[in-house]
Order: structure tokens, then sequence, then C-alpha cells
């Protein structure tokens, strides 16, 4: 390769230190960058194994994203990043180092793409498959305004699993817009990555597929006396050839795209040239195609990318995350119970969407692999594919985190509500969930999903209760959907035998005839405690678990409402909409307008990262807070 000698030759002592904008790197040599990548590693693994992380996916782009930054003009050149938690290296070189060590803290960076962290964060992503969409619709802006500066989506194959990157390369292959599409293939998504275009995309599919084609081929030119066997004899001569039918590039290809690859992710001078080769020389659509591993540069990610997609701190030497002692967590307990219940009723269906670890499923896949499936990152497909299930007799659970099922919410309706088809909805990490911020919060799902007909939905005060609730759901006629939060439990005792819940029906935990607190499913606690402290003060408070927000136990709440006549409602998701605003609801259809009521819930903006405890306390959630506000009801 011959070297650009415009450029100015510093030594091979250029540090990360010294870049402070991506025109800093314009000016070395090629190989000069690796000490930058040397110093980008070992920056991203010292700082996660402080603040926790997503550690896998962003050692795995720190060429990449050198690359990226050198050949194109940024931040006049737009990059979007897909998902957005590989961009740890961008923030690196983008003018954050020094705030680096605040990531997804409190106030600090944040661990995804900000608009109003820096100029050089050109889109907002927290949610996978968006980067085409976004970068097509900013490539055509740009085509309307007669300004050529380029725009680059880079995009993972776990990403490439779902359907809206596929529409969005449907339409970018018809417009013929200038649009670069980098696929990141490391053959991982958070899980193993699934599925048939996974495979294909991995460079899996063409031994086998290619192997049945022939004995398919074969077998039928035999039957052809004569003729068959000299057949056989040129196929065999172009065997080369029908492999090269079958690789990624046919597919994309079909859609119009120019198919660069599979190249080395991980090879500067590789990535380089042929980056500025396509910035320079190739017009309209272009996807290149560049193999990485995730986890590069750290033996223990290297080994075991799945368990460094996402960690809390860990030890740099060993890896090992640090112990933390305490209750089981709730996702545990539902992976626990769900395989309980299915070693009885073989009916029963487990359904992840690219998460079996996060939604607690794999002792499920483990125990019982021919009734579980991981349909990747593919929440609308997941809940369709449940519902067909369930329409043949099984008893399908789908397991997703509650920010994620907001991509499913027309299935939900459509075709599970609707038909009334028995599907159990996991929401998993309901409320907030701490350092990944507001795209990861489970904020809105009492208020998207409480609206709909057919479906019962509860949400347990303990992980004792989830029990139950699992085993409840997943015996009724319809559909049902239960909430559960982040984290760990209340550290109760857990029932050994499973027992269905009176449907609709809450439990009274304490009585008092001044004040009626009326929480909902992780708040039980705080509100309970939030009483003890209320009757120091001279004040009896009742607090009802509702357990059930559809149906709502409608009688039990009014009875105290009408003693106590105030309320207070705690819930862990957006006031507007949510349990509050039900609360509300049943005062008015029963006419108890003498009530005086406060609604506890998140205020009507997106609420930032931060630790769990700090979000609660910040939106009066926690229990001090509840006095507080029980106290100032009192006075009204």
């Amino acid at each position: 390769m011959t070297i650009d000698t415009t450029k100015d030759i510093r030594s091979t002592e250029t540090r990360l230190k010294d870049i402070q904008s991506p025109a800093d790197l314009r000016v070395l040599r090629i190989e000069n960058l690796e000490t930058v990548a040397e110093d980008l590693r070992e920056t991203i693994i010292d700082t996660v194994a402080k603040t926790g992380g997503h550690l896998g996916p962003c050692l795995g782009v720190v060429e990449l994203t050198l690359a990226l930054h050198y050949v194109f003009n940024t931040p006049k050149d737009k990059l979007i990043w897909d998902v957005g938690h590989q961009v740890y290296a961008h923030k690196l070189l983008t003018g954050r180092q020094e705030q680096f060590s605040t990531l997804r803290q409190h106030k600090g960076l944040s661990g995804f793409p900000k608009f109003k962290e820096s100029e050089y964060d050109a889109f907002e992503t927290g949610h996978s498959s968006t980067s085409i969409s976004a970068a097509l619709g900013m490539t055509c802006a740009k085509s309307l305004r007669n300004d050529h500066d380029k725009v680059v989506a880079i995009i993972g194959d776990g990403s490439m699993t779902a359907g809206m990157a596929f529409e969005a390369l449907n339409q970018a292959g018809h417009l013929d817009k200038d649009l670069i599409v980098i696929l990141n293939d490391n053959e991982m998504s958070i899980s193993e990555n699934v599925g048939a275009m996974s495979s294909f995309l991995s460079r899996q599919l063409t031994s086998k597929t290619v192997r049945r084609l022939r004995k398919h081929i074969s077998s039928r030119l035999k039957e052809l006396d004569g003729v068959g066997d000299r057949f056989l004899n040129v196929l065999k001569k172009s065997e080369e050839n029908i492999k090269s039918f079958f690789t990624p590039g046919m597919l994309f290809e079909a859609l119009k795209f120019y198919y660069i690859g599979p190249i080395s992710g991980h090879e500067l001078d590789v990535l380089i040239p042929t980056l500025e080769n396509i910035r320079d020389n190739v017009d309209g659509p272009v996807l290149v195609h560049v193999i990485t591993q995730k986890g590069k540069g750290y033996e223990p990610a290297e080994k075991n990318p799945g368990n460094y997609h996402g960690l809390g701190p860990f030890d740099v030497k060993t890896g090992v995350p640090y112990s933390s002692t305490g209750p089981v967590s709730y996702t545990e307990v539902f992976g626990k119970t769900l395989c309980s219940i299915a070693s009885k009723n073989h009916d029963i269906i487990a359904i992840s969407a690219a998460m079996p670890a996060g939604t607690g499923l794999c002792p499920f896949s483990k125990q019982f692999p021919e009734r579980f499936f991981d349909v990747g990152i593919a929440e609308q497909h997941a809940v369709t594919f449940a519902a067909g299930l369930a329409a043949e007799g099984m008893r399908p659970v789908v397991a997703i985190y509650s920010s994620f099922f907001q991509r499913a919410l027309d299935q939900i309706i459509h075709d599970v509500c609707i038909p009334s088809l028995p599907v159990t909805l996991a929401i998993d990490r309901a409320g907030v969930v701490g350092d990944d911020g507001p795209t990861h919060h489970g904020a809105f799902d009492i208020s998207f999903l409480r609206f709909i007909p057919n479906i019962t939905y509860m949400a347990p005060k303990d992980e004792n209760e989830l029990q139950h609730m699992l085993f409840t759901a997943t015996s009724l006629p319809g559909p049902a959907a239960i909430r559960y939060p982040r984290g760990a439990g209340e550290d109760v005792t857990l029932a050994d035998e499973l027992t269905s819940l009176e449907i609709g029906k809450g439990e009274v935990l304490c009585e008092g005839k001044d004040i009626l607190l009326l929480p909902i499913g992780n708040r039980v606690y705080p509100a309970l405690r939030a009483a003890k402290g209320l009757e120091k003060l001279g004040i009896n408070a009742t607090v009802i678990n509702p357990r059930f927000i559809k149906p709502l136990d409608k009688d039990l709440i009014c009875k105290w409402a009408d003693i106590t006549g105030r309320v207070l409602t705690i819930e862990d998701n957006a006031r507007h909409g949510g349990f509050g605003s039900l609360i509300l609801e049943l005062f008015s259809e029963q006419k108890l307008f003498g009530i005086k009521t406060q609604l506890l819930g998140y205020p009507d903006h997106f609420i930032e990262h931060g630790p769990q405890k700090t979000l609660w306390k910040n939106s009066k959630l926690d229990s001090p807070s509840i006095i507080n506000t029980a106290m100032e009801l009192m006075k009204v």
C-alpha cells in the first residue's frame, strides 16, 4: 500500500490524549493510528470496569470507529450508530475524554449518542434497526438542499434481523441515493444471533444449502438417460460458481445496493483505503460488509462475548464482575418459576427477542430446548408468532423488556387481544432501569396497555407474588401481562406451591382512617414504609396492594377512598395515562367527586439516566417523598 506522504509524519508515540477531535486523526499516517487504537481499548476497559456498561460491542468497533472518523469529514459527514451502545470510542475521539469517567453516571455522559452532548452525535439511538431509516432520511434531506456531504449508517448483524432495517434497505435501493451502510458482522447481537439472516451473514449458509442443492440436482439429472452425466460433469467444474452465488452480497445486490466485502474490521490498512474508495468513487447506495470480533483486545470478552455485552463493574485483571450480595432478582425468579410451570404444563412455550440471558430464560432454553424460541431482534414478530402458537393450543410466554414491547403495540392489540388468545406478556424492566437512561426506561407500559380490551394486567409487590401471578397468567383463557422491575426483589420467602390469584382482587395490607396509599407493583413496599413513618406523625394510613391494573378491584378501592377521603397513588410509570389516571377515571365513573387525590409518577418529560434509587427519589417515589406528599395532602 502507498503511504500518503502529505500526511504529517508524527511518531508512533501519538496517543489518544493528543486527539481532541477527528481532525487530529486526519493528519496522521495510518500506521500511527495503532497506538490510538490501543489507548482507546485501554481507556474503555478501565472505565467500564468502574462504571459498568457495554464493553464487548465497543471493543469490537475500535478500528472501525477510527477508520470512519479518519476517512469521513465528521461532523459534516454524518455517522449514524445503530442501537448506539457501541459509541464509546466515538465519544473519546470527539472531544469527550475529560468527561469519559462519568460514563453512565448520574448527570454524566450517556452510554448512547446524545444530540446535547456533541455535534458529532448525529442521531439519538437506543433501540435497534433504526440507523438505515434515519440515514436515508438525512441523505434525502441533503439531496434536496444540494448538499453532497456523506451519511453513513453503522448497523450490526443482530440488528439486521429486524424488519425495519429491510424496509429501509428496500426504499434506499429504490431511491438510488448516495447512502453508505456499514454492516458490522460479529455474529452476535446481545446473545448469540439466531435465524436464517444471521446464518446468512455469518457465512454459514453455503455448505449445508449447497450440499442439499447439489444432492437434489444430482438425483434429478441422473434420471435423464445419456445427457445427465454430462450435465453433472459441467456442474462439478462450476462448483465455485455455484458457491459464489450463495454469498451475503446476493441479497443486498438484489436490493440494488453495491455490495463490498466481507473485509476485516480490525485492519486499518484495509478499512481505510476501502472507505476512501467508496467515499470518492462509488455513487448510489453501497453496503460494506465488515467482519469484527466482539470484545476484541480483552481476552475474557473475546472468550465469552455474551457475558460482556453489558455488565456492571468488574476486576480488569480477571474479568470477573464484582459480586453483589442481596435478594434474588425478579428476572431470576421469573425464569425459575416458568421452568417449574413448564415441567407440569407441556403447552408452555417461552419466547425471547435476542435476550434470553437478560430475561432469565437461559435455564428454560436448556431444560426445554424444543419449547424455547429466540426470534432475534424482532419484537413485533415475537408477539404475532406467539399468537400463532396460542391459536394452535399452546401457552406462549413472551419475555421482553418494557421499553422494547413498545415496538409491538400493534401486534398486541390486533393479533393477541382482539382474538383474545392466551398469550402471556412478561414485561421485564418495567419502570426506571438505571444507567441506560430514557431509551431503556420502562415508564410507559401501564399507559399503553391498560386501555386495551380483553387483557388481564398484573403487577407484583414482590418476587413471591410474581410467582403466583405467572402461574395465574398462564392458566387464563385469554391474554395476560405482568410488569415487574429490574433488579433485586424484597428478599421475601418464596412459596413452594403456586396458587392462582382471584382475578381483579386486591389486598389491604394495613388499615387507617386518614388517608389511602394506593401504590402499584414495586412501589408497595415503599408505601408500607411510608405508612409506618406517617403513623409516627399521628396519621393513620390504609395501604392497598391492587395487584391488578386490569381488571381493577373497584369495590375495595372505592370503599377505602370513601372512608379516608384522601387518596395518594404511587407508580413507577408516567403519570399521564398511568395507574393514577385510572383511579381518577374510577372515581369519576363511581361519582366519588369529593375525594382529594394526588398522583405520584413520572412527570411529562423523559427521565435521565442514573441509579434507580436516585431516580425514584427525584420523582418523589421513595418513602420519604411519599410521607411528605401525604402530609401535604392531609392539609387540603
